[in-house]
């Protein structure tokens, strides 16, 4: 997978994947991140790549020229039109199934737009996929963009050494994960539950399963309207959330 990330500040993209298990999939070939600086396709002199926005208002907007020429030598590059991923609070929620989706991907472009957003006529000659992070707004788009790119990676065959890590992530089936413990059994005075120390792996699958629906249902309630769910599981739920309502109704919890 190559990631070629558009951006005012390659080095903050640069440092971030030189470390943990994405820096090790870049050493290992198995990923390749560039990070391309807008500034050095500007035809503006002192590296400008903003101007005041058309029509007044505050801030200052990119320009579509050094985003553009900036995409077109990465496509030279490729020798294809990659997918291009353009970061802001307008786009659709990124999730764990677009992270599925994007991992097939042989290389991906991303946009960081900075100051009020970036020119709109760009957005309409080269981005494919507008994504938002949540509905809150940050400085720049590469902190998203990074969050996109490990998500994805995660995704990809042989950056996790382990490849069933990945499914058992949150989302990898629509739900929360199940809560973890390692050693020592006791801790502060708190035991790990029984089941995890049987050895019986049928069960504690069993186990698992179940703390993972209702750790969804408490916490995120939303996700189980898509999670694949058996009716006896459904039932289950049910049933949980009719003993939480009489909890409620009874003054406990």
């Amino acid at each position: 997978m190559d990631f070629y990330v558009l951006t005012l500040f390659p080095d903050m993209v640069e440092t971030a994947f030189k470390t943990s298990v994405i820096g090790r999939a870049v050493e290992e070939g198995i990923l390749n991140v560039e990070a391309v600086n807008i500034r050095d396709y500007t035809n503006e002199r002192h590296g400008k790549t903003d101007d005041y926005p058309y029509g007044g208002g505050a801030g200052m907007v990119m320009q579509a020229q050094p985003i553009y020429d900036a995409y077109k030598a990465v496509e030279a590059d490729l020798g294809y039109k990659p997918r291009v991923l353009y970061m802001t609070p307008q786009g659709k929620p990124f999730t764990q199934a677009d992270a599925k989706e994007l991992a097939v991907e042989e290389g991906l472009v991303f946009i960081c737009g900075h100051y009020e957003g970036i020119d709109e006529r760009v957005i309409e000659e080269i981005v494919t996929d507008e994504y938002s992070i949540g509905d809150f707004v940050v400085t720049g788009g590469e902190m998203p963009a990074m969050l996109m790119m490990d998500a994805i990676s995660r995704m990809i065959p042989g950056v996790l050494h382990n490849e069933d890590s990945a499914a058992y992530d949150s989302f990898g089936d629509g739900l929360l994960e199940a809560p973890q413990y390692t050693r020592p059994e006791t801790w502060n005075g708190r035991k790990v539950p029984p089941i995890l120390l049987s050895g019986d792996h049928a069960k504690v699958d069993a186990w698992r399963r179940e703390m993972s629906l209702l750790r969804t249902l408490k916490r995120r309630p939303d996700l189980l309207e898509k999670a694949v769910i058996s009716p006896k599981e459904r039932r289950f739920l049910e049933e949980a959330a009719n003993d939480e309502g009489d909890e409620a109704d009874n003054g406990e919890g």
